[in-house]
């Protein structure tokens, strides 16, 4: 199994334009769920804590390497992301490894 997480940081906008944004993007997200081959969970993370330095996180976990690029290039997620994600992100960063069985 293969947990792949990204940690994002908004541009600048007001603060109901960010719940607006992260609302569309946790939809958008996780609305994928059941619809890419090898894809066995995902989450977006929108609510925080004040000692946060970034605004949302993804938790995904797949099948396999394999399974991770194959979603990287699915047309269901690609839409999302160019249209609910990269337009508005400043920061995007991406951690992808290999889970350990007592992870689940």
């Amino acid at each position: 199994m293969v947990r792949h997480m990204i940690l994002w940081k908004l541009k600048a906008m007001s603060e109901e334009e960010k719940m607006e944004r992260k609302k569309l993007v946790k939809e958008g997200l996780e609305g994928l769920e059941g619809q890419i081959p090898g894809m066995k969970k995902i989450h977006v993370r929108t609510e925080k804590l004040p000692s946060s330095t970034c605004d949302m996180m993804l938790d995904s976990i797949f099948e396999s390497e394999e399974a991770l690029k194959n979603y990287s290039v699915h047309p269901a997620h690609v839409k999302v992301a160019e249209t609910r994600i990269r337009p508005y992100v400043e920061i995007r960063l991406c951690m992808d490894y290999e889970m350990e069985e007592n992870e689940l």
